[in-house]
């Protein structure tokens, strides 16, 4: 069974509402002829060359990716940069692009509801709602017993892929945490939350030198700002996959939906000094 490339969107859309997006955002359908049949869709976090070709390789007719390849302005997508090249090598197999970003970020069953559900958080909740009701960016929640600070991060360790930057922490070792809140993907933007400042410990990507740093100093001044956990951004994110796939398959009977395994994460070691 297979459905044009349009239905698909709508579908997808369905799944993960456009009017969640954040307003900087460009999620959506990126190329591809929207009468296309769609026969099988193939899943990655990130639309890179070794995702597309893999994409390819397997015959997809649609590469849904979870961040926009476009999602800044481009003014050329000449065959020299990696951008067009990408689109070109799409458009020549066939092969529809489609991006769910920050609107598969606040859903239920989203990013960092998935993210939340892995580490074991129960009663969870956005850190900031949205316009629906139990949708909204990251998660807060509680873990079913308190951990030491030390073996929540190898619990997370744990539950996401393998990269080379690992689990970084900002706290002692042997604190004991219960509160915890979560954001799939970069959430430097959430350190000032109440939610999160509430929280015993905050675990995102991407945390930068100067919100870690004062977010540090202000625990050491008043004792009241979480922990931190920084992990890779594609681990964070490539959880919510498999549940994504699931929900397609679900939605479009007899179409064929796979996951991309493939580390799209850009660090390849480190050097530990």
């Amino acid at each position: 069974m297979s459905f044009s490339l349009a239905a698909v969107t709508r579908t997808v859309h369905e799944l993960w509402p456009l009017a969640g997006a954040e307003g900087w955002d460009a999620p959506g359908l990126v190329s591809g002829d929207p009468e296309r049949e769609v026969q099988t869709i193939h899943l990655a976090v990130d639309a890179v060359a070794i995702t597309v070709d893999e994409a390819i390789d397997a015959g997809a007719d649609l590469l849904l990716v979870h961040h926009p390849l476009l999602l800044r302005g481009v003014t050329s997508i000449s065959g020299d940069r990696y951008k067009g090249a990408l689109l070109a090598r799409l458009i020549r197999a066939d092969c529809g692009l489609l991006a769910a970003h920050t609107n598969a970020d606040v859903v239920a069953d989203g990013v960092s509801d998935i993210l939340a559900r892995r580490l074991g958080l129960v009663d969870t909740r956005p850190v900031i709602d949205g316009s629906v009701p139990g949708a909204g960016l990251g998660r807060v929640g509680r873990l079913e017993q308190p951990l030491t600070l030390g073996e929540l991060a190898r619990r997370v360790a744990t539950v996401l892929p393998a990269t080379a930057s690992g689990v970084r922490v900002s706290g002692e070792y042997g604190r004991t945490v219960e509160t915890v809140a979560v954001c799939g993907g970069a959430g430097d933007s959430l350190l000032g939350s109440p939610a999160v400042l509430a929280s015993d410990v905050y675990i995102t990507a991407d945390l930068r030198h100067h919100p870690a740093s004062e977010a540090r100093e202000q625990a050491g001044l008043t004792g009241n700002t979480p922990a931190l956990i920084d992990v890779s951004h594609w681990a964070s994110e490539w959880l919510w996959l498999d549940t994504a796939a699931e929900q397609l398959r679900e939605a479009l009977p007899g179409v064929r939906v796979s996951v991309s395994d493939l580390r799209t994460d850009p660090w390849d070691f480190v050097i530990v000094q």
